[in-house]
C-alpha cells in the first residue's frame, strides 16, 4: 500500500470517526440534531481528540499504529487552529491520522477496538 503523508491519513480519519460518532450517537437514542451536535463535539473536538490520544498512547497502540499517529501529530501544516492550543490541535492529528490509516487497512477490528476506548475516555470525562 502507497504511504500516505499524515494530513492525507487525518484528511480521511476526520471523515471516518465523524461517521463513527454520529453512528454512536444515533444509536444511544438521541435524535434531534441539536442534541446530537452538542453531544458530537464532546467527541470530535480537538481537546475531546488529544485526551483519547493521550490514553491510547500509554501502552495500547502497537509500535507500528504509535509510528502512524506520531507521522500525523508531527505533520507541518499551515493551517492554524483555532480556539486550541497548538500541542493540543497536533495530537488530534495524530489520532485522526491513525484512524485514516487503519481504515484504508481495512482494519475494522483494531478500528472497533480503538472506538471502544474512545467512548470510553469522552464518556469518563463527561
Amino acid at each position: 500500500m502507497e504511504q500516505h503523508n499524515g494530513l492525507s491519513l487525518a484528511y480521511v480519519g476526520d471523515a471516518v470517526l465523524e461517521l463513527f460518532v454520529r453512528h454512536h450517537l444515533i444509536a444511544k437514542g438521541f435524535t434531534k440534531v441539536g442534541d446530537l451536535h452538542k453531544h458530537a463535539i464532546k467527541y470530535t473536538s480537538a481537546i475531546g481528540q488529544a485526551k483519547v490520544a493521550f490514553r491510547l498512547q500509554d501502552g495500547f497502540l502497537s509500535e507500528e499504529e504509535m509510528s502512524v499517529f506520531k507521522r500525523g501529530r508531527n505533520a507541518t501544516s499551515n493551517r492554524k487552529p483555532k480556539n486550541t492550543e497548538l500541542s493540543t490541535y497536533h495530537q488530534s492529528t495524530g489520532l485522526e491520522a491513525l484512524i485514516g490509516y487503519l481504515y484504508l487497512q481495512k482494519n475494522q477490528i483494531r478500528l472497533d477496538e480503538i472506538f471502544q476506548q474512545f467512548v470510553k475516555v469522552i464518556e469518563e470525562l463527561s
